[in-house]
């Protein structure tokens, strides 16, 4: 719950105060906040136009109901604390996803580069049910440099659109966190109780 309530906190936030594409430094270059929406898929990834996007965000519902099941039988049978922490993780930052694909197209007006996003009056939001956009805000480009700065043996693919060698140059938000460290529990920690 308290993953959740932070993921919705930031997000709102940030889609009330910020522009899209603004910046604001908070550790130095190393991490900032960097306002991005995207249709909800990782790294920006498009699915099929509306259909693909209505269609992603019924499989995220059906996987959450699922993931919510595994976790009430894993608590049931007494499975070890980390894996329900763990299982407990993946579905807060589903539902935080989850939450901005279905609502935040009718709750709020639309983002540009120039105007920040509002709260919405009925029937004035940017998309409907189901078809928001995810609000991603982290960004952490601890090394960037162009090819001239950097070491020559580099290979060109490492550098982005822009000329640039960014580590970590994808831009996520909490619940892709929560989900991220979740996932990872459960490969390094808790493979031998994943079964039922």
């Amino acid at each position: 719950m308290l993953v959740l309530i932070a993921d919705q906190a930031l997000k709102i936030w940030v889609k009330l105060n910020m522009t899209l594409g603004e910046e604001i430094p908070v550790i130095g270059t190393w991490f900032n906040l960097y306002f991005t929406e995207n249709n909800g898929m990782a790294f920006g990834m498009q699915f099929g136009g509306e259909f693909g996007k209505l269609f992603l965000s019924v499989f995220r519902i059906l996987a959450i109901i699922a993931i919510a099941v595994y976790l009430f039988i894993i608590i049931r049978k007494k499975k070890s604390k980390g894996m329900i922490v763990s299982i407990s993780l993946i579905l807060a930052g589903a539902i935080g996803n989850i939450i901005d694909s279905a609502f935040y197209g009718m709750l709020f007006t639309q983002s540009t580069y120039h105007t920040l996003g509002t709260f919405a009056g009925e029937g004035n939001g940017y998309a409907s049910f189901l078809h928001g956009r995810v609000v991603d805000m982290l960004y952490f480009p601890i090394i960037d440099f162009v090819p001239a700065d950097g070491p020559s043996w580099l290979p060109s693919w490492l550098f982005g659109y822009d000329g640039h060698f960014i580590f970590f140059r994808p831009i996520f938000n909490i619940a892709d966190s929560s989900i991220t460290t979740g996932v990872a529990w459960l490969l390094i920690f808790e493979r031998k109780n994943l079964t039922l």
